[in-house]
C-alpha cells in the first residue's frame, strides 16, 4: 500500500516557483540576445528554408 504524496512546504514551493520564473526569464533573455545578431537570423532562415 502506498501513501499519498504530501505537497511541498509553502516555503519550498515559493523557491521552486521563483526558480522557475528566473529560469524562464534567463532563457527569454538569451533568445532575445540571439535574435539581435544578424548572423544568427540569417543562419536560422537558412535552416528553416532547408526544411522545404
Amino acid at each position: 500500500m502506498t501513501t499519498p504524496a504530501t505537497p511541498p512546504a509553502p516555503r519550498r514551493r515559493l523557491w521552486l516557483r521563483a526558480g522557475g520564473w528566473t529560469l524562464a526569464a534567463v532563457v527569454l533573455a538569451a533568445v532575445f540576445m540571439l535574435y539581435t545578431q544578424p548572423e544568427f537570423m540569417v543562419r536560422m532562415a537558412d535552416h528553416v528554408w532547408a526544411c522545404f
